[in-house]
């Protein structure tokens, strides 16, 4: 497992820098720094919900990567006539003990990455998501699929997949790392990387250059605000909360 690379002083700077920006913004931002189709996920990446009223599925975060894998080890069961709920109940739980693993260092403003590419798993769920948010993680992103789906979105947790699933980990899933490069969504996301999503879906920003491309984002949504408020005003629309940002 790598170190955190970022101290709390530079995430919390990082988070101003970052906040309230669209991912538009960002990867305008990007393309100015040259990261040109770099760490934007596909698009099939989508959120589980949008609050078109306060935007509650928004987010901006820091990277807390998770890497599971298809399991490769044949299911331990009892024998159909010596299996009854509790010896399966217990086998699952030894898989959950020993196979499968949770983000142990979760800290205020973290971005849970899951990796779980093509498995039909449900690696997130709502009660692991729950626990997450609960513990200062600000929503999830995965290439896999999440399960319990109405429940998350009725906890109001921001979760970004690009599929649903049905079923457990055990039996199909083993935990290979935390905090490793991944591959999601095409884009590699590492540890502490900068990830803003929205209703556009998903972008991150590589740690070292995040506040060269949050300062260039910055101008770039002054520049889009203040041409959207005369649009405003020709419409006869009363100016929200997407023109906070102008200065």
């Amino acid at each position: 497992m790598a170190d955190r690379p970022l101290s709390e002083e530079e995430r919390a700077e990082l988070l101003d820098a970052f906040e309230g920006l669209r991912v538009p913004d960002v990867t305008d931002g990007m393309d100015f720094l040259g990261f040109h189709d770099v760490n934007r996920l596909d698009s099939d990446i989508e959120p589980l919900h949008r609050d078109f009223e306060d935007f509650s599925h928004r987010f901006v975060g820091f990277a807390n990567t998770i890497r599971f894998l298809p399991a490769r080890r044949p299911r331990d069961l009892p024998a159909q006539s010596e299996r009854d709920f509790e010896t399966t109940t217990e086998w699952r739980d030894e898989w959950y003990g020993d196979l499968s693993g949770e983000p142990d260092d979760i800290r205020e403003g973290d971005v849970v990455v899951v990796e779980s590419h093509e498995m039909d798993v449900g690696i997130i769920g709502s009660a692991n998501s729950l626990d997450w948010d609960g513990e200062g993680a600000v929503g999830v992103v995965t290439n896999g699929g999440p399960r319990d789906t109405d429940e998350i979105v009725k906890q109001g947790t921001p979760v970004y997949a690009k599929e649903r699933n049905k079923t457990i980990i055990p039996g199909r899933a083993e935990l290979d790392d935390t905090h490793v490069p991944v591959n999601v969504g095409g884009a590699q996301i590492r540890t502490d990387d900068v990830v803003v999503a929205d209703g556009d879906g998903v972008v991150v920003v590589p740690r070292e250059h995040a506040r060269e491309v949050a300062d260039a984002a910055r101008r770039e949504q002054a520049d889009d605000q203040a041409y959207r408020r005369q649009l405003y005003e020709k419409a006869g629309l009363e100016p929200d909360f997407t023109l906070d940002g102008e200065d």
